[in-house]
């Protein structure tokens, strides 16, 4: 039995970019969008994970859900050097510490900009859902995101809330998604 989910909707007829970091975290918010009447776009832009071939099979696996639904997906440059140079000064970091807040700031950022230059009126991302992130760095990160660019309101969400985690766990395993036991990056791998 389907788990039913309640979540607060952006005004009618706004154009909204969901940044995704993988499937198993955009399932359940895909979902709920489109049956709410949203079709947002997804964003794709996880130059944090490592290697190209992991990041590669999470795209994949992002790009085959957004087609299920009939969604627009965009995979921005993979540019793992550019995100090296944020986060390698930080690699002693734990998990949830200023590494994680400054790579999620590096990737909203690439969102943010792509919003802006294409007319979304919303930026939203999949990286509050996962109960391994702190809620609090990736509201700080789409904030500091959405005021560097012109135009785009940071939505600000808790994916965790209105029976979104408990469909998200059920669309896991419906879709027999790839289902990552780390975020991505290779400092997340040897430091959990």
């Amino acid at each position: 039995m389907k788990t039913p989910v309640k979540i607060e909707l952006p005004p009618c007829g706004a154009r909204v970019l969901l940044h995704a970091c993988c499937a198993p975290c955009s399932g359940a918010i895909v979902e709920a969008l489109v049956e709410g009447g949203v079709r947002p776009v997804i964003f794709y832009s996880n130059s944090n994970i490592y290697p190209l071939e992991e990041y590669s099979r999470r795209c994949n696996e992002c790009i085959r859900y957004a087609h299920k639904w009939g969604l627009e997906i965009v995979a921005d440059e993979y540019d793992h050097e550019a995100w090296r140079e944020v986060a390698s000064k930080l690699a002693d970091e734990p998990e949830r510490g200023t590494r994680c807040l400054e790579c999620f700031k590096f990737r909203l950022l690439r969102a943010a900009e792509y919003a802006s230059a294409n007319g979304f009126d919303y930026l939203a991302t999949t990286l509050a859902s996962s109960r391994w992130k702190s809620l609090e760095q990736v509201d700080e990160a789409g904030r500091w995101a959405c005021e560097k660019v012109s135009g785009v309101t940071w939505w600000a969400q808790n994916w965790r809330k209105g029976g979104l985690q408990e469909r998200r766990n059920e669309i896991i395993k419906e879709e027999n998604f790839y289902n990552q036991l780390y975020c991505g990056c290779e400092f997340s791998s040897r430091n959990p």
